[in-house]
């Protein structure tokens, strides 16, 4: 156990079993207060100040709670890593959604191993599932109206996920594609995501709850810019999730299926019932970490975590 004063604190570790997002092991820790268990797991690439809102997050899971639901299941889509065409397909089949999420333009591979991947999640999904993509802010403006033309003649794109790094980029290039542009950078990693102007830039919002500060600030930055929000995952364990189901539950309107099912990205969990979709939908619960020892960090990561804890408990801002 960490040293925390005033909740309880535990380091976790877990093996994915793809890489992803450039990494093959997901730790972080998970706190304990009065209203129950959060989550504190800003990737080790994220400084002390955007590391803060993370801890905004856990500790609002923690001691606050979250508001009440406004449904009790919330539809999600399947995530399908940059793995070959084989296995994205098997992916999708096995997961019981009727929306994938597609990442491309990993770094190494090819435009033809994108379509290959995009080409089999259609296939897996039949005409009338959704198929959206997510190229992480790989491409320029002229290289992603290329890539997303060709990916939505095979796909009938649903969007497409932060192509380009800036909103200026973005705002290009919505004017010169037809498919819709979802924002998850340009805002959760905006200094004020409140203050972020995407009225040129977007169609749609994604809304992710450690990185945005909490459920509460979540919504705060939803009803700020008025736009359709999908609810997404920041590769949590089940606890994190639980916070973006409990998102999810919360908002007023909830138009497309949420990236909240990454827990099959896992090879263990901290808990024994850990959230993962039945018929494509999560059920808005908050499951109990059970397995803390069996998915315990080792003594040096558990040591990094206590220092980062230690970091950012220090000047939070208001939630």
């Amino acid at each position: 156990m960490i040293p925390a004063p005033d909740l309880e604190a535990h380091a976790y570790q877990v093996p994915l079993r793809t890489r992803f997002r450039g990494i093959d092991v997901r730790d972080g820790v998970l706190v304990r207060g009065p209203a129950g268990w959060g989550e504190f797991s800003p990737f080790w690439d994220y400084g002390v100040a955007e590391s803060r809102r993370w801890w905004a997050a856990a500790r609002e899971a923690a001691v606050e709670g979250w508001p009440a639901p406004l449904r009790s299941v919330v539809p999600v889509n399947v995530t399908v890593p940059a793995v070959d065409a084989e296995r994205a397909h098997a992916i999708v089949a096995a997961s019981g959604c009727r929306t994938a999420k597609v990442k491309v333009a990993e770094p190494g591979q090819s435009p033809a191993d994108d379509l290959g991947r995009v080409e089999a999640v259609r296939d897996a999904l039949g005409p009338d599932g959704a198929v959206r993509v997510d190229a992480n802010a790989a491409w320029d403006v002229g290289t992603a109206a290329a890539r997303i033309a060709e990916l939505d003649r095979v796909a009938a794109l649903e969007y497409v996920e932060q192509p380009c790094a800036s909103l200026a980029e973005l705002a290009a290039l919505r004017r010169r594609i037809g498919v819709r542009i979802a924002v998850d950078e340009g805002v959760r990693r905006a200094g004020d995501p409140l203050r972020v102007d995407l009225r040129e830039a977007a169609d749609v919002v994604v809304l992710k709850v450690q990185p945005l500060g909490g459920v509460r600030a979540a919504l705060r930055v939803a009803e700020a810019h008025g736009l359709p929000c999908v609810v997404s995952s920041a590769l949590e364990s089940s606890v994190g999730i639980a916070a973006g189901v409990a998102l999810a539950a919360a908002l007023p309107e909830l138009p497309f299926a949420c990236g909240l099912a990454t827990v099959a990205l896992f090879d263990d969990d901290v808990t024994s019932a850990p959230l993962l979709p039945v018929d494509g939908a999560l059920p808005v619960v908050r499951p109990e970490p059970d397995r803390l020892d069996a998915v315990a960090a080792d003594a040096a990561t558990a040591a990094r975590w206590a220092a980062r804890l230690a970091s950012v408990r220090t000047a939070v801002p208001a939630a």
